[in-house]
């Protein structure tokens, strides 16, 4: 009996020092995930003020008065972070035999975007978005009004190309069929120098005095209808951080509740 009483205490310890290191690894794990989901948090409460300053920005740029949209010269600066959404103005001639319609969905429905290129006075071009049609305007003769020659005015945002088509819908050029605004492949499949053709598109602003449209007039037109652009931004990133302190937390009162039920039964 005192030998077997003498043994007891040597295999506990053996038992606790093997459970010891069995806990260890899943401690160190733990504790990774843990400042994991703390750097996610943080990642994301920095995506949030970073959003919001992109959202002041670009309130500005809407609101400001428009200036005169980059030319050759400064077509290479162009990016999204200075001049994405900027209100611009430009003058020259529309080449409507070079038009393009790209599918859109808008307040007033399904439809095209007339998709137009101007020829400026300096001998280069920008693609205008000039506004929305129905299926049933996409003849110009049933539009309602003659499309502008001469010499216009535009003025409106400056949006950067949008290559590809839209998901899971790609463009088909060779059908001239467009899910989006893709300024080099729209200004290849019409025989545009591209050289000449700047590598953004402007989407023309309603005519002074017309006030937002929410539904199709009820008359077959004037078409198309311009100043439906449309500037949200997602802004879910207070969500997110929330979402991954919510998860760190969670964790760390589980590592607690553990690690204390331990102790409780190693007192007991």
């Amino acid at each position: 009996m005192p030998a077997t009483w003498a043994m007891q205490p040597m295999g506990g310890s053996e038992q606790g020092a093997s459970a010891a290191r069995l806990r260890w690894p899943w401690l160190a794990g733990a504790a990774v995930l843990f400042l994991a989901l703390l750097a996610l948090g943080t990642w994301q409460v920095q995506r949030l003020a970073w959003k919001h300053d992109l959202i002041a920005r670009v309130d500005a740029r809407i609101h400001a008065p428009p200036a005169a949209a980059p030319n050759q010269a400064q077509w290479p600066e162009v990016n999204q972070a200075s001049h994405e959404y900027l209100r611009v103005h430009v003058t020259g001639r529309f080449l409507h035999e070079h038009e393009a319609l790209v599918q859109a969905t808008t307040a007033l429905g399904a439809g095209f975007w007339v998709l137009t290129p101007l020829r400026t006075g300096e001998g280069r071009m920008v693609w205008i978005n000039r506004g929305f049609v129905p299926p049933a305007a996409r003849d110009p003769a049933r539009r309602g009004l003659a499309p502008p020659e001469g010499d216009v005015s535009v003025t409106g945002l400056l949006r950067l190309s949008e290559p590809g088509g839209a998901f899971l819908r790609d463009n088909d050029p060779g059908a001239d069929r467009w899910h989006s605004r893709d300024v080099a492949v729209l200004t290849q499949s019409r025989g545009l120098p591209p050289e000449e053709v700047a590598p953004y598109f402007i989407d023309q602003e309603a005519a002074p005095g017309q006030g937002p449209l929410v539904s199709a007039p009820q008359d077959a037109g004037p078409w198309p209808v311009a100043g439906l652009t449309v500037v949200r931004f997602s802004d879910n990133h207070l969500v997110y951080a929330l979402t991954w302190y919510g998860l760190a937390l969670g964790l760390l009162a589980a590592l607690v509740y553990v690690w204390r039920g331990r102790h409780r039964v190693g007192a007991g």
